[in-house]
């Protein structure tokens, strides 16, 4: 059990060795590495996050086959419908592992956290317990005290160097789920590691943009940019955080009497959140669930 503790929140979800399953016979040889994201219909900036840690993944670990899989079935139909872009929910994506006889499967969460889209996930990962000989969930991106610390240096070129009277302000999605403390323990660490002016606030959790307002009068900043703290830069992005709309953050700073620039990039551009995907999947591939834990 220290082991798997040690891998933070690594879930080890089956360990037979069965010769056959309900889908056909499994191959040893055969193994896959599902990366599940929740998913973005803006292609521009699909294609430069989720893609591109696809993409870095596969080079990474080139004796997986990478298989995509989005969480929010809502993008999934609207893929569909409005490009002709056929993606499989977790459901489908484990039915056609299954049935193709994958024997190992590693399944690479993008999420941020270990929050209420990654928990579903276990769930359905967890109906398919017996297909597979080993199937492994890798960490979301803030699951280890050092992803965090990772997550700073990783941000560090898109911040520069600010000055007294600047801030970057974060905004990330929130959640009703407990998982949202990661947002506030983002910014802690942030400050711990000196950088002073970066603000973490959420859209639907806490903090909100009141709170980041206060914490920017209080430190007398006059410029601010705003960058998104999602994997993707998709509608949150351009339309509660940059958009023009009078509830969007770009237009409420600016009333406030900031001047702000907006930073359109997700978090899933950066080579070393893309790193951390892939350390996480490494830890999943390596954890043995024979071994005593």
């Amino acid at each position: 059990m220290k082991k798997l503790l040690a891998l933070g929140l690594i879930l080890v979800l089956v360990m037979g060795v069965l010769s056959g399953c309900a889908g056909g016979q499994k191959d040893p040889n055969k193994r896959a590495l599902l990366v599940v994201s929740f998913g973005t219909s803006y292609t521009d900036t699909r294609e430069v996050t989720i893609e591109a840690t696809e993409k870095a993944l596969a080079e990474a670990y080139p004796d997986y086959d990478v298989r995509r899989a989005f969480t929010a079935q809502t993008i999934i139909d609207i893929m569909e419908e409005r490009d002709g872009i056929e993606v499989d929910n977790p459901t489908e994506a484990f039915e056609k592992l299954k049935k193709e006889g994958y024997s190992e499967v590693i399944v690479q969460s993008l999420h941020i956290m270990n929050g209420a889209e990654y928990d579903d996930l276990v769930e359905v990962a967890k109906e398919y317990e017996e297909a597979f000989d080993k199937m492994v969930m890798g960490a979301p991106m803030l699951t280890h005290v050092e992803d965090y610390h990772t997550v700073v240096e990783a941000l560090k070129p898109q911040i520069g160097e600010l000055k007294e009277n600047e801030a970057v302000v974060f905004m990330g999605h929130g959640t009703h789920h407990e998982a949202n403390a990661v947002y506030a323990a983002m910014e802690y660490v942030f400050k711990d590691s000196g950088m002073d002016n970066v603000f973490v606030g959420t859209v639907e959790g806490y903090p909100m943009i009141d709170s980041v307002l206060r914490r920017l009068e209080e430190n007398e900043i006059e410029k601010v940019t705003l960058m998104p703290f999602m994997i993707v830069a998709g509608d949150h992005a351009e339309n509660d955080m940059g958009g023009d709309e009078d509830e969007s953050w770009k237009t409420v700073l600016k009333k406030e009497g900031y001047v702000v620039d907006v930073y359109m990039h997700g978090l899933g551009e950066a080579p070393g959140i893309q790193q951390l995907y892939i350390d996480h999947a490494k830890a999943a591939m390596d954890f043995d669930p024979t071994a005593d834990h």
